[in-house]
C-alpha cells in the first residue's frame, strides 16, 4: 500500500461495525495497517466479527448501546482504559423506520432521531478526550460521521425521519468541523447510496425491486465493498489531511 493512504500504527473505533457499511470500513481500516475497535449491542456479533478480521491484521470488539448516553459513557470508559489515543473515529451506527405518513409513531421519530443524531453527537463528545490526544497539526485525528443522500435528496420512501436526521447530522458534523479543526480534528461525511446492508436487504432480495431501484441511479447499480472502502481510507489517511467539513455523496450519481 502506499504510504499516503497507509493506517499504519493508528487506532480506529468503527461504531455499527459487525455489519454493512461499518463492517466494510473495519475490513478497509485493518487492511490499511490499523488497530481496530468495533463496536454494536450484541457482544457475540462484535467477538466474531473481531475474529474475523483479525485474520487480516489487528481488530477487537466492544459491546455497546449507543442508544441511550449512560451506553456512550460506558463505551468511552472502556476504550480510554485500553487505548491512549484515538486517530479515528467512524461514526456508522445508525437505524430507519418506515410507515405511512398518517400512521407515522412519534417513537420511531424519537428512535431514529436519538440514534442517527444524538448518539453520534455523544460518542464526539465523549471521546474528545481521546481524540484531542491523537491529533496534530501533521496528522489530525479524523471523525468520519456516515450520512446519507437521504439527507441531501427528497427522497424518502415513507422513512420520514432517516432524511431529516441525516441531514441534521450533515450540519451538525459542519459545525463540529468548524469547531474543532483548531484541536487537529477533522470532521467529514461520507453520504452513501445504495450499498448492500441490513436496511437494504428486502431490496437486493426482490429482484423486481431492486431493477427499478437501480433504474432511478445514473450508474444503474449499487456501491461495492471496495468503493466504500476505498473513500474510507482516504478520509482516515493522509489523502485526507488537508479537508474537514466535507459532506461526500458515493451514490452512483443518485444526488443529481
Amino acid at each position: 500500500m502506499h504510504p499516503y493512504f497507509s493506517l499504519q500504527g493508528r487506532t480506529a473505533l468503527v461504531t455499527g461495525g459487525t455489519r454493512g457499511i461499518g463492517k466494510m470500513i473495519a475490513k478497509a481500516f485493518v487492511e490499511a495497517g490499523a488497530h481496530v475497535y468495533v463496536c454494536a449491542r450484541d457482544g457475540e456479533a462484535c467477538a466474531q466479527t473481531a475474529e474475523e478480521l483479525s485474520a487480516f491484521g489487528s481488530c477487537h470488539g466492544i459491546a455497546a448501546n449507543l442508544a441511550h448516553e449512560e451506553g456512550v459513557q460506558a463505551l468511552a470508559s472502556k476504550l480510554a482504559a485500553e487505548i491512549g489515543q484515538l486517530d479515528i473515529l467512524v461514526n456508522n451506527a445508525g437505524t430507519t423506520w418506515g410507515a405511512p405518513l398518517e400512521s407515522y409513531p412519534v417513537k420511531g421519530w424519537e428512535k431514529v432521531m436519538q440514534l442517527n443524531v444524538t448518539s453520534v453527537f455523544s460518542c464526539i463528545q465523549q471521546l474528545l478526550p481521546l481524540l484531542r490526544k491523537a491529533g496534530s497539526a501533521a496528522n489530525p485525528a479524523r471523525v468520519i460521521n456516515i450520512g446519507s443522500v437521504a439527507g441531501i435528496t427528497s427522497h424518502g420512501e415513507d422513512a420520514y425521519a432517516y432524511g431529516p436526521s441525516k441531514a441534521a447530522l450533515h450540519q451538525l458534523s459542519r459545525m463540529l468541523a468548524r469547531e474543532l479543526v483548531g484541536q487537529h480534528i477533522n470532521v467529514n461525511v461520507i453520504a452513501p447510496g445504495r450499498f448492500p446492508s441490513k436496511m437494504t436487504r428486502h431490496i437486493a432480495e426482490d429482484a423486481q425491486a431492486m431493477a427499478e431501484d437501480c433504474a432511478l441511479i445514473p450508474m444503474k447499480r449499487w456501491g461495492r465493498e471496495e468503493e466504500m472502502a476505498a473513500l474510507a481510507i482516504s478520509l482516515a489517511s493522509t489523502a485526507g489531511a488537508y479537508m474537514t467539513g466535507n459532506i461526500i455523496p458515493i451514490d452512483g450519481g443518485f444526488s443529481l
